[in-house]
């Protein structure tokens, strides 16, 4: 596997294009009053896109983003991208984390020292990782799949081939969102190579069998089943298009910064716990990292795919490493214990006192401590 340094180096004439394009921008005009209740809140998208157009600057971002150890790799005649951090200890456990939609690498920034150099933040230094992190396959600078079939489910078999290529036959995956289904299918596939799996969210898509020949429901996983439901009708508009007709939808994303701004600007804002609310800063170097490698249309592939590819089990069918799940009280619709018990060996289930849907980027301390804690025992 050929694997060679990466910097992130944008032309200016990028920039400047983007700079002209937000302040030519069109908005539509509310109702009065209307906020949130239908989107995007035009008064914040306005502030935001003041601030893109005059006072933030890339190249600060770009500038702390190169102080990450990228690289980029040719692994089974895919391009991916990822940062690959050296653990600080007497024996690092190689962890590899995987993002979701609509975030990036950039949303595990904070927490890789964490895990890489817990003795320089007040943690044990045998709980040292070597982490690795790539970008999802269509996601900033890693290449998209050229051919349909390409979901989940196939990016766990590249992860097992990136981490081969670095050297780790045996190693732990942590994830959330898309990251949580690629992790947990990392399990599933490669169950002697993958020591555990560490969760912030359970895949929407995770079905456990369910019939005359398994445990009844309990109440509480029917209420979760019925929350689950009244979230993705009154919610899950955007996941449905992105699965089912994303094209059309790609084509004004990719064409206009305002727009993709409002589409990921909304969901990023409304999935975060407000104490405290994303930085403004993260959001807009994540914006800009989608607008500036036009990879929107090809960061909704995963929906597509993953939709034709559930996490659904047979009967006696299991999740065979060990799991553990942190519940941030913000997330999306998080099904009980139990629920996950159907087909997974949970090692650890902690309830967090606060934090949202991007755990990693929200509330780094709390997630890094509890990964320690779950994979302390599996070294």
């Amino acid at each position: 596997m050929h694997i060679k340094p990466f910097s992130i180096d944008i032309p200016e004439d990028a920039l400047a294009d983007l700079r002209h394009r937000l302040l030519n921008a069109r908005l539509p005009e509310p109702l009065a009053g209307q906020g949130w209740t239908e989107g995007m809140d035009i008064n914040v998208l306005r502030d935001l896109l003041a601030y893109w157009s005059t006072t933030f600057d890339w190249r600060a971002k770009e500038a702390a983003l190169n102080r990450l150890p990228q690289f980029v790799a040719d692994v089974d005649g895919q391009r991916v991208h990822f940062i690959h951090q050296r653990g600080v200890g007497p024996a690092p456990m190689p962890l590899i984390l995987t993002h979701g939609w609509p975030g990036s690498f950039t949303e595990m920034q904070h927490i890789i020292p964490l895990l890489t150099d817990p003795a320089s933040h007040g943690g044990d230094p045998a709980d040292a990782f070597d982490v690795v992190v790539p970008s999802l396959p269509g996601y900033t600078f890693s290449a998209p799949f050229q051919q349909p079939g390409n979901g989940p489910y196939e990016v766990a078999r590249l992860w097992g081939e990136l981490m081969s290529g670095l050297g780790y036959e045996r190693f732990g995956a942590q994830g959330g969102d898309i990251g949580a289904g690629v992790s947990t299918w990392l399990g599933v596939r490669f169950p002697e190579r993958v020591k555990g799996i560490h969760l912030n969210y359970i895949p929407a898509s995770y079905r456990p069998p369910l019939g005359e020949t398994e445990p009844p429901l309990t109440e509480v996983e029917t209420a979760f089943l019925q929350h689950a439901a009244a979230f993705a009708d009154a919610e899950g508009a955007y996941g449905h298009i992105q699965r089912t007709k994303p094209q059309s939808l790609a084509v004004g994303l990719n064409d206009s910064p305002a727009g993709l701004l409002a589409w990921m600007g909304e969901k990023i804002l409304s999935w975060c716990d407000t104490r405290p609310a994303i930085d403004h800063d993260w959001l807009l170097t994540n914006v800009t990292l989608y607008w500036l490698t036009n990879c929107i249309g090809s960061s909704f592939r995963q929906y597509v795919e993953g939709s034709k590819r559930p996490l659904a089990f047979g009967h006696e069918e299991r999740v065979r490493p060990a799991v553990g799940v942190a519940v941030f009280p913000k997330e999306l619709p998080m099904p009980p214990r139990s629920w996950v018990e159907r087909c997974c060996d949970v090692k650890r289930w902690s309830v967090m006192p606060k934090g949202g849907h991007f755990a990693a980027l929200e509330q780094p301390q709390l997630l890094a401590e509890d990964i320690r804690a779950f994979f302390r025992d599996l070294r």
